[in-house]
């Protein structure tokens, strides 16, 4: 490729190739794609042990995966890596719909002022991976092994025993855990004799990235039965390093080997950019696919990303969710290590995970159907909607060219505490918290840099002088609790509100966390360490909130 050449990483030995017997590992964790990592690094930044075993020893091959999320990216800056992805990647919230020569309508994916990061990041997988793996070397406690393939599996009631190929060798590991996010053909998966269920659909769709310098905005750009690739689809979005995703529908009966070669690409590529000069960086074509296994966890080992769940490629729906999958999955997993949580904790991973990949694969189910129509009334009603959108907002809702990625709302999740008291706006028990500005000791800064990573409670006071001091003293008391985890408190006051020394102060200079949250002086937000809703009240109740804690870790 002009713009890449992937980075060798070295094998080295380890002295567990050495050992009498197999040496127990609390974690390991399988694959170092983006999944693997993410669930590695936040193992790591919490101090738990994790070894990562990958079969490769370089990063992605081509850009694969290139969106990814607001969602994503908060996760990300929990975990140490969200500035530098948002620095190499290309940012953009708009998008505009075309049918034939004509655009139809734009959409903002994030119209609102106050979010600290955009609606989505574009950046080729392989530069996503070198940061994530950066950020994974920074971490004591987190050891990358490359050239180390699994290649068996043996799962009992008490550790699984994994057995590792080597350059040098054979070896085995015993680990009290193991994570697998190794892909969606998943050889642990097969290994297991484990199943992905699902959907394929019979389409084909070529990928072509390539490398030129355009005037395009940047911008997310999806047509209909465009001129130059006429009765198909195709999509344009930018990369960083002025590479240029694209993508043209192929139908069914393409030959996928005959459609990757140049002699087929480049035409189609000249039909659509004319004259400016391009190279080509990176060709594929793939089939849509949405299929998931029927739970995410068989005892001790545990399944995220592509291997538990896969969907087709519009909506950007696929690494997203699979870092969710481990932001979801890495907190528990921390509290039964500790013995803090039963084990059963570990089963809400896989309940509220399957929710999210159900819902994912409904849009995405839905965004194929809409792309690729299956006959000629379906085709007759997808085109008379986007001649309609070109004027009509009504039309514009049911214009779908892949749902794009946003976070699952865990509504339903055995984990929450139902409301007690009346609230309204978008955050109820189960969703991600919502972002907003504020002013932290004089300095700007943001809401989410100090919710998450442990159970958080977010009190919005006012701006009666001083807190009561038995207000005080139940803070202090959560934040020193043992049974079942502490529970860190702060407060966002009025102007005018005192505070001691301790409590984190976060100033809503303009209002937007009040307004997000629909808090009036004495609401009490409880958050889980995936920074998700649990519990929520108009007034605090220490004893309301602990048990509410003992609930969201199964410990009721």
């Amino acid at each position: 490729m002009k713009t890449y050449t992937n980075p060798i990483y070295d094998y080295v030995r380890s002295p567990d190739q050495d050992a009498a017997k197999p040496v127990r590992r609390p974690v390991i964790v399988v694959g170092a794609g983006p999944v693997g990592l993410t669930a590695a690094i936040d193992l790591a930044q919490q101090g738990v042990p994790v070894v990562v075993l990958d079969d490769d020893n370089t990063v992605s091959v081509g850009s694969r995966a290139v969106c990814y999320a607001k969602r994503a990216l908060e996760i990300l800056d929990r975990l140490g890596c969200g500035e530098p992805v948002v620095r190499r990647g290309v940012s953009w919230n708009l998008g505009k719909v075309f049918f034939k020569e004509r655009q139809v309508y734009s959409f903002n994916l994030l119209p609102e002022a106050g979010h600290h990061r955009p609606a989505f990041i574009n950046l080729q997988q392989y530069h996503f991976e070198e940061i994530l793996i950066a950020r994974a070397k920074e971490l004591a406690g987190l050891e990358l092994r490359w050239k180390n393939k699994v290649v068996a599996v043996e799962a009992g009631e008490r550790q699984v025993q994994v057995r590792v190929d080597t350059p040098e060798g054979e070896y085995s590991l015993v680990c009290d855990w193991l994570i697998v996010c190794d892909g969606a053909r998943s050889p642990v998966r097969h290994m297991m004799g484990l199943e992905s269920k699902g959907q394929v659909f019979k389409d084909r769709f070529l990928i072509a990235d390539v490398y030129m310098k355009a005037d395009y905005p940047t911008e997310r750009w999806f047509w209909f039965d465009p001129p130059f690739h006429p009765n198909q689809s195709a999509l344009l979005h930018r990369q960083a390093d002025n590479v240029w995703r694209i993508d043209f529908q192929l139908g069914w009966d393409a030959d996928p080997e005959e459609e990757k070669k140049p002699e087929r690409v480049l035409p189609r590529l000249k039909q659509m950019l004319g004259e400016r000069e391009f190279e080509l960086e990176w060709v594929s074509v793939y089939t849509f696919q949405c299929r998931r296994m029927d739970k995410f966890r068989y005892g001790r080992v545990l399944f995220a990303g592509d291997c538990a769940h896969q969907v087709s490629p519009f909506g950007a729906r696929g690494a997203n969710s699979g870092i969710q999958d481990a932001d979801n999955l890495v907190w528990k997993l921390k509290l039964v290590l500790e013995g803090k949580a039963p084990e059963r904790l570990l089963d809400t991973y896989s309940e509220e995970r399957v929710f999210a990949a159900d819902e994912n694969i409904l849009n995405s189910t839905r965004s194929t159907d809409f792309i690729t129509p299956k006959s000629r009334v379906s085709r007759t009603f997808r085109d008379a909607v986007l001649l309609l959108a070109e004027k009509h907002p009504f039309a514009r809702k049911l214009v779908n060219s892949g749902r794009l990625s946003v976070p699952a709302i865990l509504a339903s999740s055995s984990l929450n505490t139902p409301d007690a008291d009346s609230f309204a706006g978008a955050m109820v028990p189960g969703a991600p918290a919502a972002d907003a500005p504020l002013r932290v000791n004089g300095q700007a800064g943001w809401l989410l840099n100090h919710l998450g990573g442990s159970f958080t409670g977010l009190y919005f006071a006012g701006d009666e002088g001083e807190l009561p001091a038995a207000t005080l003293a139940a803070f202090e008391r959560l934040a020193r609790a043992t049974i079942p985890v502490a529970v860190r408190v702060v407060v966002a006051p009025g102007s005018a509100l005192h505070l001691p020394a301790g409590l984190t102060r976060l100033e809503d200079a303009e209002g937007l966390a009040a307004q997000r949250y629909d808090a009036r002086p004495g609401s009490f937000y409880l958050l889980r360490p995936d920074q998700h809703v649990c519990a929520r009240w108009r007034r605090f109740d220490a004893e309301r909130v602990r048990r509410a804690v003992l609930h969201a870790t199964c410990n009721d």
